[in-house]
């Protein structure tokens, strides 16, 4: 009974709450919003903090980087906003084993090395990006840059064995935003930038980004500046549950001075200040214009497969005139200069299909993707060097305004074409809860013709090539996986001989054994690397007569270990270190067997650190430092030149002003260290920065 009388009590409430005559009007009820989060990274999207879990540039699809049985290094954008740098080289300094090469006079990220092996390749958003001259990549619109060690043709075709490099670009987000970011630094230095995102229509189907930035610098380097315009816009498309369109384009406009660095009389440091400029400041600065446009769609057949179509289109323009040292003097005081002008042009076409879907046979699951790939690269370059009447300059004391020569024109003149053909096959298989694996081939076919003018020479090869690679990971623990790899590498050689003939391709192989470890409840992600590669039909520039020759065979091996992550919730690092035994194994009598590589040091490494206030007025404000050492290089192939090490020591801070206000201050190279950078010659030797420093505002509108 009082069991009905409770019911019967709550029924005549609630009719005389429901009876007009009893009630008021109905209020609407107001519920407390409910925000839904996800801990999913993008494999092409922003970083948190300093570590990345997942990478597209290994494998091609969305993987985990501890299910990778490779060595693969990524560098966050945050980390160049954190040493307030704008510099490619600048972030591979922390992916482990990368050491500067030949920049082509400042115009260009032109070669780097990985693991001990010189490339002039990178690509950028799966995309080979360095055909040609183009300009070095702008930070404005970089997300990540990601290596992958050891030899990938068996994915992106032509390229060395030491590692590839792929820069992930920013896409549009669904989040609308707009950043400014200016600075001014030493020397004149000043950049503003500007990232807008937008999405264009209600239900986030349609997203807009661009980036932009400008640039006006003076170096330390007297005489040197340059100037860039830099726009990079972007466009996503939804164009149904299962169909997506991606539009990217970038147009660069960039000119500055030719800069060869500083000469070293008799292989020795003294005397020569870093900021001695040895052209002509009359020469006016190179033009560099680059333009890229590329798109993809996405399409998904059903919830395993997806079908990618994608195409990329470059073009670029790089011409003006310089003078260059070209050798020291026997007074030991002058060096010997030449007046070159440059006239370059080229184009690059690439088109991409790929198929990748998910699937089980038997206990094993697979991952396979199917890709081909098409592209036409051509390019028109012409070098004129014009003698005539003494050209030198004091090394100590140079007095510029000399007569141009006014002689001889000589140099080269021809046109290159590269057309390819390529078919890839990949297969990621989970064989236990343990065990992985990854194999994968690709066969491609290069016809490669060169039209000397200057030498009147035509010279046409054909190239089938089979790469491949295979791995294998098993997770030890769950939080430590060991792997292991082999795979190979392929590359035609450009351009042609002293006596006009054409190279034997380049091939490698390389092995690899390592350790990934998940540490401090997985905020920390460590990798440990052995390796070991082998190349053969090495070119190598002969300073005596300027071109290319086939230097025989070399070797590189070491080790390599990079550690990243949040230690605790204020503390973020980012660091590396290698080990590269790296030396000539067949040579000649320029370039001897056992010569070390140029710009390789046997031992680098750097560390990053930063911690962020977590409470009180300094919430969301930062300090940090960051350490930098490279030992002895070889200063120039074959000679026993070497650049000395060095080490130096960057200190950072940025101060929260506001949710929407950052104030930063960059202090560069604080004991002021004097290094050199890179070399190719006693003659061609580039000197790092001294003590700098560098403001930043930035402003989250």
């Amino acid at each position: 009974m009082p069991s009905r009388k409770k019911a019967s009590l709550l029924g005549l409430t609630l009719g005389l709450l429901c009876d007009p005559a009893f009630a008021d009007e109905p209020q609407p009820v107001e519920l407390e919003a409910i925000s839904v989060t996800s801990d999913y990274e993008s494999p092409t999207g922003p970083v948190s903090g300093y570590r990345a879990t997942r990478s597209a540039s290994a494998t091609k699809t969305d993987t985990a980087i501890r299910d990778i049985p490779q060595a693969i290094s990524v560098v966050p954008a945050s980390v160049l906003s954190d040493l307030g740098s704008t510099s490619v080289e600048r972030a591979l300094d922390f992916a482990g084993g990368v050491s500067k090469q030949n920049n082509f006079g400042g115009l260009t990220l032109y070669e780097y090395s990985v693991r001990g092996f010189t490339t002039s390749e990178f690509y950028k958003d799966g995309f080979s990006a360095n055909r040609g001259y183009p300009s070095t990549p702008d930070a404005a619109n970089i997300e990540r840059i990601e290596v992958l060690k050891g030899p990938a043709a068996s994915l992106y075709g032509r390229g060395d064995p030491g590692g590839t490099v792929n820069i992930v670009t920013k896409k549009p987000q669904p989040e609308a935003f707009t950043t400014v970011q200016t600075s001014a630094g030493s020397w004149d230095r000043y950049r503003t930038a500007l990232d807008v995102n937008t999405p264009l229509d209600d239900q986030g189907n349609v997203l807009s980004r661009i980036n932009l930035a400008v640039e006006d610098n003076k170096r330390f380097r007297d005489h040197v500046d340059s100037q860039r315009v830099f726009v990079a816009p972007s466009i996503s498309w939804q164009l149904n549950p299962d169909t997506s369109l991606l539009v990217e384009s970038e147009i660069v406009r960039h000119n500055s001075t030719f800069d060869r660095g500083v000469v070293a009389p008799n292989n020795k440091w003294g005397g020569v200040s870093r900021s001695t400029f040895l052209g002509e400041p009359n020469d006016g600065n190179i033009d560099n214009h680059n333009n890229l446009l590329q798109a993809a769609l996405e399409h998904h057949l059903n919830d395993s497969w997806k079908l990618r179509l994608a195409s990329h289109y470059k073009e670029g323009k790089l011409w003006g005139d310089a003078s260059e040292a070209r050798a020291l003097n026997a007074d030991g005081r002058t060096v010997n200069r030449r007046l070159r002008e440059r006239d370059t042009n080229w184009h690059d076409s690439i088109t991409q299909l790929e198929l990748r879907g998910l699937f089980d046979l038997g206990s094993w699951q697979h991952e396979l993707l199917i890709g081909t790939e098409y592209e036409n690269y051509r390019k028109d370059e012409r070098v004129t060097t014009i003698a005539g009447g003494p050209y030198a300059i004091d090394i100590y004391k140079p007095v510029y305004g000399q007569p141009k020569p006014n002689g001889v024109r000589s140099g080269t003149d021809f046109f290159e074409d590269v057309e390819s053909h390529a078919l890839n096959l990949q297969d990621q298989i989970i064989f236990t809860d343990k065990l992985r694996g990854m194999v994968g081939a690709r066969f491609e076919h290069f016809d490669q013709r060169i039209d000397d003018h200057s030498r009147n020479v035509k010279s046409q090869q054909r190239h089938d090539a089979l790469t491949q690679r295979a791995g294998l990971l098993y997770q030890l623990t769950p939080s430590t996986g060991l792997f292991a790899n082999a795979s190979t590498s392929f590359k035609p050689n450009n351009g042609l001989d002293a006596s006009g003939k054409s190279f034997d391709p380049e091939e490698g192989v390389g092995y690899e054994v390592g350790i990934k470890n998940e540490l401090f409840d997985e905020r920390v992600s460590s990798t440990l690397a052995f390796f070991h590669i082998d190349k053969e039909n090495v070119l190598a520039l002969d300073p005596g007569t300027d071109t290319s020759r086939a230097m025989g065979k070399a070797r590189s091996q070491g080790f390599d270990w990079q550690v990243s992550g949040q230690v605790t919730d204020a503390v973020r690092v980012i660091g590396a270190f290698a080990y590269i035994d790296a030396e000539v194994t067949k040579g000649d009598a320029t370039i001897p067997t056992g010569s070390r590589i140029l710009g390789v040091a046997k031992r680098s490494g750097s560390l990053l650190g930063v911690y962020e206030f977590q409470d009180g007025r300094l919430r969301g404000s930062d300090v940090g430092a960051a350490f930098t050492y490279v030992g002895d290089r070889s200063g120039e192939s074959g000679s026993d030149f070497e650049l000395p090490a060095y080490q130096t020591v960057d200190l950072l801070a940025h101060y929260k002003a506001s949710d929407n206000v950052t104030l930063g201050l960059n202090l560069n190279n604080i004991f002021d260290e004097k290094y050199y950078e890179r070399s190719y010659s006693n003659y061609w030797v580039n000197p790092g920065e001294p003590r700098n420093f560098t403001v930043s505002l930035t402003l989250n509108l």
